[in-house]
């Protein structure tokens, strides 16, 4: 952001965009975060229609979701070099033109691996996207008009997880799962033709910079391994499988040199130094606790309902999508209290408050009825913000006004890599324990005596059979997910409290985060 906001001094595209282009303009760009960002949910409640299509696991399923946050996260800390080295808007151009072409083949995937693969280009294209949209919007609006641009980025980045369900669960029922990235092509081909027709006159100038490779193929290598490890875990036996043991022996060695080489090289990848200041270091890891539990639960929702309570895509998309609306309306308030009073006192109140929500999920039952299943959906989109903001500007405004980009882009990056193993964490608990729960309700039925009263009832023996067996699976997977929600409702608590070990922020931070 600093290269950029340099160049704006002798550059002044607002100069040369004005009324209707730059209105067009702004659309253009809040259009192109908007496809992105609806993209890290579409595809949630469109898991169960995938994973039948492909015949795989629910589990396997789930890679669908944790690759594409995965790429996305590796690539979010390279947006300063790529936009220093090619210019913002090239790099802008490219991703938009990598992000549709990998959508295109994504709708065309006839396998798992295939999908995932495509979906990884989707992320390492897409990355880049959402803190370059940021940065073109404070280019091509003057300084005053700073805080207007910035409204309609949230709005875009907020809008996008609310409409995401509906429109993944419309597409799925309605058509089929392909078109979840079909969609993404019109928009794709209109945002690429109106960036490159109104912001080249936003364009920066670009440097050499060198790129710290060896860092690079360190962070890809250990959180690649991580990934795999997490993901093939639970069907692979875990530690008894030698091929988990080489993945974390790889993501833990990988891990330390990682830190060894960017805390001794002159210009990394990651500036890790940033974790010397006290309150980056604690927002960070509240955020990240916090956005792992929440992505886990907004992935798992989904699936259950749909697998359990026989709910379409488009019905699980509409509740998932409540939450949208308490965002929707706190985002601006929390804003306006962020300024006037101690964000750890609103993250922790929004992380307790979140903690509480969960708990009440705890609670479900296989036959609970659409608003006791949207209750805890529309309280978390209030939470959401109260935890969100504060802890995104305590984090920022504990650091040196020339570590700004350095620490948005780590923060984001954590925060993307935190939701990826809060969701492989979420499904591997999940599948787990409804196993558990499954052999303890099959000891423990009398089943001889359901089956004598079914057959009484009119049953032939293969449904009687048929049915005690449905039964259990679907109790045993309810309260698997009561399970995973009870984990998370204590994570919540446990980010709600580590807040405080941040001192009081000094400062507050002037103006927006440049990623």
């Amino acid at each position: 952001m600093t290269a950029q906001s340099q160049a704006s001094s002798t550059k002044t595209p607002f100069a040369e965009l004005s009324g209707g282009r730059l209105l067009l303009a702004a659309f253009v760009i809040a259009l192109s975060n908007f496809m992105v960002v609806l993209d890290t949910t579409i595809a949630n409640v469109s898991v169960p229609h995938i994973t039948g299509n492909l015949a795989v696991s629910a589990s396997q399923g789930t890679w669908v979701v944790t690759s594409y946050a995965v790429a996305e996260a590796i690539c979010v800390p390279l947006t300063g070099w790529l936009a220093s080295r090619f210019g913002t808007v090239r790099v802008f151009v490219m991703g938009l033109i990598g992000f549709t072409v990998f959508s295109f083949l994504c709708g065309l995937s006839t396998s798992l691996e295939m999908l995932v693969l495509c979906r990884i280009g989707q992320g390492l294209s897409g990355g880049p996207l959402m803190p370059l949209s940021q940065t073109l919007l404070m280019r091509i609006f003057p300084q005053e008009k700073h805080s207007q641009a910035m409204g309609l980025w949230a709005m875009t980045t907020v809008l996008g997880p609310i409409l995401g369900p509906i429109l993944g669960g419309l597409i799925s029922d309605n058509l089929s799962w392909h078109w979840i990235f079909f969609i993404n092509i019109p928009v794709g081909i209109i945002c690429v033709l109106g960036t490159i027709r109104l912001l080249s006159v936003a364009e920066t100038e670009t440097i050499r910079v060198r790129i710290d490779a060896i860092g690079l193929f360190l962070l890809v290598l250990w959180i690649g391994a991580l990934q795999l490890m997490l993901d093939l875990g639970h069907e692979r036996d875990w530690f008894n499988s030698s091929i988990i043991v080489l993945f974390a022996v790889i993501a833990v060695l990988g891990f330390i040199v990682f830190l060894i080489w960017e805390m001794t090289d002159r210009l990394p990848v990651v500036n890790l130094w940033v974790f010397r200041h006290r309150g980056f270091t604690v927002s960070v890891l509240a955020l990240s606790f916090g956005f792992g539990a929440f992505f886990g639960s907004i992935v798992l929702i989904p699936q259950w309902l749909q697998m359990n309570l026989n709910y379409t895509a488009t019905w699980a998309g509409y509740l998932t999508a409540t939450m949208g609306f308490g965002s929707l309306m706190m985002s601006p308030v929390v804003a306006k209290l962020a300024a006037k009073y101690d964000p750890r006192a609103l993250a922790s109140f929004g992380l307790l408050l979140l903690g509480g929500v969960t708990l009440m999920r705890a609670f479900w039952t296989s036959d609970a009825d659409f608003m006791t299943l949207a209750w805890p959906q529309i309280l978390q989109g209030f939470a959401v913000p109260f935890f969100f903001i504060p802890l995104s500007n305590l984090a920022l405004s504990s650091v040196q006004p020339q570590e700004l980009a350095s620490a948005a882009g780590l923060m984001n990056f954590l925060r993307t890599m935190a939701g990826a193993i809060g969701a492989s964490i979420a499904v591997t608990i999940w599948d787990d324990h409804a196993k558990v729960a499954r052999s303890e309700m099959v000891s423990n039925l009398h089943s001889d005596d359901v089956y004598n009263t079914l057959i009484q009832s009119g049953f032939s023996s293969d449904t009687a059979l048929g049915t005690i067996s449905n039964l259990v699976d679907k109790e045993s997977i309810t309260m698997s997910s009561d399970h995973v929600f009870l984990i998370f409702s204590l994570v919540f608590v446990f980010a709600g409290l580590i807040i405080w070990l941040s001192p009081k922020p000094k400062q507050q931070l002037k103006g927006p985060a440049p990623h």
